[in-house]
């Protein structure tokens, strides 16, 4: 179990509130590492490092933001010197409310560019911001780097999976999030072959779904889809992210670790 110990490592999270954010950040508390909490609000950073532990960092950082990314990096350079282990979580996913134009407005045809745009600005380019000016502090001694990507960066979503009870498309999966979920597993494999003789691993966590209150309807037909018969708990990933994160996967970079029940492999 030494293998997966990260006692004294520092572990930078980005888009550590949001849901599976949180989750990475506990997972890698529990290994031992000084967790490193990075997300846009400020307070809310800092009340939840205080219910982590005695020792964990809040840290404001608006990824989309150049000098934002750049200052946090500096701050973290100037106060801890360095960091160990950077997981690269956040990101947008389209949401659209409840209106009488939600089908047409999520279809390919008329889906918004700004939309396109907006996705693209935080799944990727913040993904390369954040690796690009933390990755900086990894360069005298090393580290790993998990970038979250999505079994919808390997494969095209089932709209079918969007049709309720009665055979209704309520809206589609729009094409942002697939495609910028693919370029960051891409953008991986570029790192891991740029930085791999720095000492600097860098691989890819895909999550399937995870159960987050949706309509009894998608909940059914992604479990049908998906061999183990069930979404994702919100700590199934918590091994596999330790895994990356640690000596238990030292000889392993430029992968795409996969963990969605089965949903990619049928």
């Amino acid at each position: 179990m030494e293998l997966f110990d990260l006692t004294g490592k520092i572990a930078l999270v980005t888009g550590a509130l949001g849901l599976i954010g949180k989750a990475h950040c506990v997972a890698l508390r529990d290994a031992g590492a000084r967790v490193i909490v990075a997300d846009l609000n400020a307070q809310a950073c800092a009340e939840y490092a205080a219910f982590l532990s005695h020792d964990a960092i809040a840290l404001a950082m608006d990824i989309r933001s150049e000098p934002s990314v750049e200052s946090a990096a500096a701050k973290i350079q100037s106060s801890l010197g360095r960091i160990d282990i950077l997981v690269n979580n956040a990101a947008i996913n389209d949401h659209f409310q409840e209106s009488a134009d939600v089908l047409a407005m999520s279809s390919f045809e008329n889906y918004p560019v700004e939309l396109f745009q907006k996705s693209w600005e935080v799944n990727v380019m913040g993904l390369f911001l954040v690796s690009q000016k933390f990755g900086k502090l990894m360069l005298a001694s090393g580290g790993s780097i998990i970038n979250i990507a999505s079994t919808y960066g390997m494969v095209g979503p089932d709209q079918q999976l969007y049709r309720n009870e009665a055979g209704e498309q309520l809206f589609f999966k729009t094409p942002a999030y697939p495609t910028t979920k693919g370029a960051v597993i891409n953008f991986t494999r570029y790192l891991a072959a740029y930085w791999g003789d720095k000492g600097i691993r860098v691989n890819t966590l895909s999550p399937g779904g995870v159960e987050n209150g949706q309509a009894d309807f998608f909940q059914q037909q992604y479990a049908k889809k998906t061999p183990l018969g069930r979404m994702a708990k919100i700590t199934d990933y918590a091994g596999a992210l330790v895994f990356l994160a640690s000596d238990a996967s030292a000889y392993m970079t430029g992968a795409n670790l996969v963990v969605d029940g089965g949903f990619t492999s049928i």
